[in-house]
């Protein structure tokens, strides 16, 4: 058995698709255009390319692309005090600071300075709690990317036993309450569990983010299962760099039912699913009345 691709970018492609659509139609009937503000502070660069991507692609939807750029030494109040600016700014719809910081900043405090509606990263304490409690809020744009793709291939979720490996703040733990709201049975392991092989066996499906290259393998994993991989992690393989992600993934695909390869699997979905994000934040903020891009809504790819 070999296991169907998951593929990403042909899902992205299908929600920029549909963001570019709904942009448009909504400018035709209002006049309106929803703005994206990206926040980059220092010159790591693997921000700054994912920050020129975000930007390039909020164009490409028909939104406004605002980019600020800040040196590494920037203090506290300086950052904040643009955030505050931004929150005011009625041609800005969504905020988005790039993460990592600096180490003198402190990112809670930068990430709940954003005002909860203009969020599109999720990250606000506010739109954690919703998503916690089952509530309409904004979803972090990584695990909203994992269940459109995972809402192709399981039209319901109800009796699946999913286990998410990995419990960080940007994915494993949002993903989890996703998929308990999805009425799946959930289980979440991380570095201190002692028996993931064990737990990945009875999983229906799997998601991955621990950022262990290769941690998943084929033994682990209960044949058809689906299996999402959120890793990306950059190594050398014979003598050139490479990227890989945390699932064995030449053998685990002859095992699994479906699977994400990387690269173009969950990478292309989050940069798209920040779109999806923005077009949420201005449609509430302008009281309109469309709800674009929900989780039940079915990927056409």
């Amino acid at each position: 058995m070999t296991a169907r691709l998951i593929d990403g970018k042909a899902h992205a492609a299908s929600v920029r698709a549909r963001v570019r659509d709904r942009v448009a139609d909504i400018h035709a009937r209002t006049g309106l255009t929803p703005g994206l503000a990206v926040v980059l502070v220092g010159h790591d660069p693997a921000s700054e390319v994912y920050v020129r991507s975000k930007g390039k692609q909020a164009v490409e939807a028909g939104m406004r692309s605002f980019e600020h750029r800040m040196p590494t030494d920037t203090p506290a109040a300086d950052l904040l005090d643009l955030i505050r600016r931004l929150n005011e700014d009625p041609l800005v719809h969504g905020i988005l600071v790039q993460l990592p910081l600096p180490a003198h900043l402190d990112a809670r405090a930068v990430i709940n300075a954003i005002s909860p509606a203009k969020d599109v990263d999720g990250f606000h304490i506010s739109n954690v709690g919703m998503v916690g409690t089952g509530q309409d809020a904004i979803v972090p744009c990584t695990p909203l990317g994992c269940m459109m793709m995972l809402r192709h291939h399981h039209a319901d979720f109800r009796g699946l036993t999913a286990l998410v490996i990995g419990h960080s703040n940007i994915v494993g733990k949002p993903m989890a309450r996703l998929l308990l709201n999805a009425d799946c049975t959930v289980i979440v392991a991380h570095k201190s569990s002692i028996n993931i092989p064990e737990l990945a066996r009875i999983a229906d499906i799997v998601i991955v983010a621990a950022g262990v290259p290769g941690l998943v393998r084929a033994e682990w994993i209960k044949p058809g299962a689906t299996v999402i991989d959120v890793g990306i992690n950059r190594i050398e393989r014979d003598g050139k760099p490479a990227l890989v992600g945390d699932v064995d993934f030449d053998n685990v695909r002859h095992v699994a039912g479906a699977i994400t390869p990387v690269p173009g699997g969950v990478g292309p979905m989050t940069i798209a699913c920040l779109l999806a994000n923005t077009l949420t934040a201005f449609c509430h903020q302008n009281d309109l009345q469309e709800e674009p891009l929900l989780l039940d809504e079915q990927d056409q790819t």
